[in-house]
């Protein structure tokens, strides 16, 4: 008789969910008990994304599949290392797949950085999305703000510091989060990128995304998208990369539109500047950046030019890095989990037996949430690929975990739960027009699911 192969996913979100839909379609007998410290699930897509991103959003009914078929059980509000450890997880289940991604702020090591008024952008994205461990307030009391970073969370910060609190109200944001950005003063945002636009890790759908905010003057020196031979070669080998750069160069080059004049914030992409010091004493009053120049490699050097901008605020969008995981190897330096296709390594580079790693936390915060499904297919494989190897569970019993959650006295929450508190926020949207309204406070969120 063949036995039920019994795995247990840390984390929710798109990673973990990918490697279980994966392993549900493997023809494998298994089950699998999915874990998050969060009482919801989605992770990234809930609490990542930009509530304006409505199509990214929607991902989360493909993930709602997944997690809605039998064999599949979710355990929210279960923090891994808290209320379950590495030696529980390997008493009850044949293998651990752990997915708990990148949530931290990559540091920026230039003068003044730690300066009041400086964030960084994953604190400020948990915050307008509603994260219950994020502050309820964030203060938007800056006129001119300076935005670092070249990748799509950068123009998710600079975006939504620019637009309008009323143009927001169309998407799942929280009351506190709405009278927030109602007080944001910004009329300047300048968002700054060390490298040219050729070697910008913005998609296209999400740059000209910013051409269609409402009361934005868009803002592009034309002497910062010239381009030199080795960004030229670059763009040869990148369509989406000629569309960024295309994109750019149309905004740098076209008239100034009729509307400017009523315009009620600007938006500046400045390229070729790197940040040097955030300036202030006591909070942030400027950035300096250096002037930068192509190098006809692609890559650039700094020219000894230096501009101070007055800037209020400065938001570092300049990676993400994970955590580390109690009882698990783990990288510092690149923020993640060694691994070899997914098979979890020790620090003399042998492998953890039954434990793998997925997502973010094994590869990094790169590419797109699409790239995540062949991540999880690379990772699935190899657990598959060990089964002969794998021992056992000591306790195979699948009503142990509940027994030992509560046992523990933890409070966790259900996909019963979910489906409460998801029709409880779309309820609460219903009353004022709109499609849900994301309840915030986490003992909030336990009591609806748990209700």
């Amino acid at each position: 008789m063949v036995r039920t192969l019994r795995v247990a996913v840390i984390g929710a979100g798109p990673a973990g969910i990918y490697a279980t839909d994966t392993l549900m379609k493997s023809g494998t007998p298994c089950t699998v008990d999915v874990f998050d410290r969060l009482p919801a699930p989605f992770g990234l897509i809930r609490y990542g994304v930009a509530p304006d991103h409505l199509r990214i959003k929607q991902i989360v009914h493909a993930l709602h599949r997944v997690l809605d078929r039998p064999g599949v059980r979710l355990f929210g509000n279960v923090a891994y290392g808290r209320d379950l450890t590495l030696a529980d997880v390997r008493a009850l289940y044949d293998a651990v797949i752990v997915a708990t991604g990148c949530e931290k702020d990559r540091d920026l090591d230039i003068p003044g950085v730690d300066l009041p008024g400086s964030h960084g952008a994953a604190e400020f994205v948990q915050w307008f999305d509603g994260h219950p461990d994020a502050p309820r307030e964030w203060c938007l009391d800056a006129e001119q703000v300076a935005v670092i970073g070249a990748g799509n969370v950068a123009l998710d910060v600079a975006r939504v510091l620019a637009k309008s609190a009323e143009d927001m109200l169309a998407t799942e944001i929280p009351d506190n989060v709405h009278r927030g950005l109602a007080a944001n003063r910004a009329t300047d945002v300048h968002l700054f990128a060390r490298r040219g636009p050729a070697r910008a890790k913005f998609t296209p759908m999400e740059l000209r995304e910013l051409d269609h905010v409402q009361g934005v003057e868009l803002v592009v020196d034309p002497e910062d998208v010239e381009l030199d031979e080795g960004s030229v070669a670059a763009l040869r080998e990148s369509r989406q990369q000629q569309m960024v750069v295309r994109t750019v160069q149309d905004w740098a080059l076209r008239d100034r539109r009729p509307a400017a004049d009523q315009a009620r914030a600007r938006l500046h992409l400045h390229f070729l500047r790197a940040p040097v010091a955030v300036l202030g004493d006591g909070r942030v009053t400027g950035l300096r950046t250096e002037r930068t120049e192509l190098t006809g490699t692609g890559s650039v050097r700094g020219t000894g030019e230096f501009t101070d901008f007055p800037v209020q605020a400065v938001y570092r969008a300049v990676g993400y890095l994970g955590s580390p995981l109690p009882e698990l190897p783990f990288d510092h330096a690149a923020g993640v989990v060694p691994h070899e296709a997914g098979r979890v390594l020790d620090l003399d580079g042998q492998q953890v037996p039954g434990v793998y790693a997925v997502g973010w936390i094994k590869r990094g915060p790169v590419g797109l949430i699409g790239h995540t499904k062949g991540c999880a297919l690379e990772t699935v494989g190899s657990l598959l690929a060990d089964l002969d190897t794998l021992p056992p569970a000591p306790v195979p019993d699948r009503s142990a975990i509940v027994e030992l959650l509560t046992e523990r006295g933890v409070e966790y929450t259900t996909w019963d739960g979910w489906l409460r508190l998801d029709k409880h926020e779309r309820g609460l949207g219903e009353d004022r027009g709109r499609e849900r309204i994301k309840v915030v406070p986490r003992e909030e969120m336990v009591a609806v699911a748990r209700r």
